[in-house]
């Protein structure tokens, strides 16, 4: 899932590929999107990105037409417009061609140039959204890279609100406290500060001052890896020599904005860098668990006293199947058909078998059924001719016995 710095990062790559780029006519939807049209319409425009934590704003500005070729008509839309985008699974940006547009482009900007480019906003699983003329989020905290001074004092000063209570892996994913941080960027900070996932995320952070030491120094271009302190502290409780946690939250996000398209980046597929540069998260050997959210905590060690009771940790298997399910290639395309095949022929094979066994059975029950029928049909002629003939005979043995008698007997008196 796109964190801060994978949003940063796309507001980055939107500045330079757009940079002198004049755009025209209106902003295109595909047809499958819930989320509103954009009702913006200039004949020459530029595009330019900000972020701000998990979100994007594209602002969109008209030019006037003296800086506009020739041919480019006056302005139709004179104020410019602000487009703000929530990434959610798997949003992202991409400029290419008119003809290499990708299959789930579901906001498009055309150029006004021969061939054509689009700037277009791709999401495969449709989780993401954007706001026409919208505005940051009201709910949202300040941006833990680029407003690093007001993100700590937002977190000291509200830490006796009811949401530290909670524990500290669930906390970091309050973007009311922690706008940016993540399903990866909670366990990778807690991992490196030795930090069991839940504890009370109060505890933690008691102590700390809203404004950071080390604030002027430059200690992050490289990294932190903290590890001394992950040594040192290897108990369930949370001590103030585990670290200053805030810091982490800037420091760590930062370290993955500077590997820049080396690392995380979903046009190019290439998560190798980002891979080598994880920890903890999904790092073999690590335990993970199902928090009281239902989101999946990767730790090391205990996870400590608030640790949901009978949660089961997902299978390990899980990660294979993530990559599977954003693996959009031919070869994938090829396997998934081929299979689909295989499993429709064998279906038609059992429907083959099935019918034929019923047509089978159908022929034995109506040759049975007909015989049966014959043979009462024949036992029901034969059997009222026998018992006619039978009665018949004693028909004519009872008339002839009555008759005998008395002639006998009248022979008998005359002789």
């Amino acid at each position: 899932m796109p964190e801060g710095p994978e949003l940063h990062l796309a507001s980055l790559y939107v500045n330079k590929m757009c940079a002198g780029v004049v755009f025209s006519g209106p902003v295109r939807k595909s047809e499958v999107s819930k989320s509103p049209d954009v009702p913006f319409t200039c004949e020459a425009y530029g595009i330019t990105a900000t972020s701000r934590g998990k979100e994007v704003k594209l602002t969109l500005t008209p030019m006037k037409s003296d800086d506009c070729k020739q041919g480019v008509k006056a302005v139709q839309s004179k104020q410019p417009m602000d487009v703000v985008f929530r990434f959610g699974m798997s949003g992202f940006f991409r400029f290419a061609g008119e003809d290499e547009l990708p299959k789930h482009a579901h906001l498009r900007f055309y150029s006004n140039e021969k061939p054509c480019r689009v700037l277009s906003y791709v999401d495969a699983r449709r989780f993401g959204s954007w706001q026409p003329d919208g505005t940051w989020q009201p709910g949202r905290g300040p941006c833990i890279m680029l407003e690093y001074g007001s993100f700590r004092e937002n977190v000291v000063s509200h830490l006796s609100d009811r949401a530290f209570d909670r524990p500290i892996c669930e906390v970091l994913l309050n973007q009311k406290y922690f706008n940016g941080i993540g399903n990866y960027l909670r366990a990778e900070i807690l991992f490196r500060l030795n930090i069991p996932p839940f504890v009370s995320a109060r505890a933690v952070l008691e102590g700390l001052e809203s404004e950071d030491s080390c604030e002027n120094k430059k200690h992050v271009k490289k990294g932190i890896t903290d590890t001394k302190t992950a040594e040192r502290t290897k108990k369930k409780g949370v001590k103030q020599e585990t670290g200053d946690l805030l810091r982490l939250c800037h420091t760590v996000p930062l370290e993955v904005v500077s590997m820049g398209g080396k690392g995380y980046d979903p046009e190019k597929a290439d998560y190798s860098n980002f891979e080598a540069w994880l920890q903890c998260y999904y790092v073999d050997g690590m335990k993970s668990i199902r928090d009281h959210n239902g989101r999946t905590m990767w730790f090391r060690g205990d996870p400590g006293p608030m640790a949901p009771k009978d949660s089961k940790s997902p299978k390990a298997k899980k990660r294979a199947r993530k990559e599977d399910d954003h693996d959009y290639t031919d070869k994938k395309k090829v396997a998934r058909s081929h299979s689909e095949s295989t499993t429709k022929k064998k279906v038609v094979k059992q429907k083959a078998v099935t019918e034929t066994a019923k047509k089978e059975k159908d022929v034995w029950l109506k040759e049975t059924g007909s015989k049966r029928r014959n043979t009462e049909k024949t036992q029901g002629v034969n059997l009222p001719q026998r018992e006619s003939r039978s009665n018949a005979r004693r028909r004519k043995s009872s008339s002839a016995e009555p008759t005998a008698g008395p002639q006998r007997r009248s022979v008998r008196v005359t002789r």
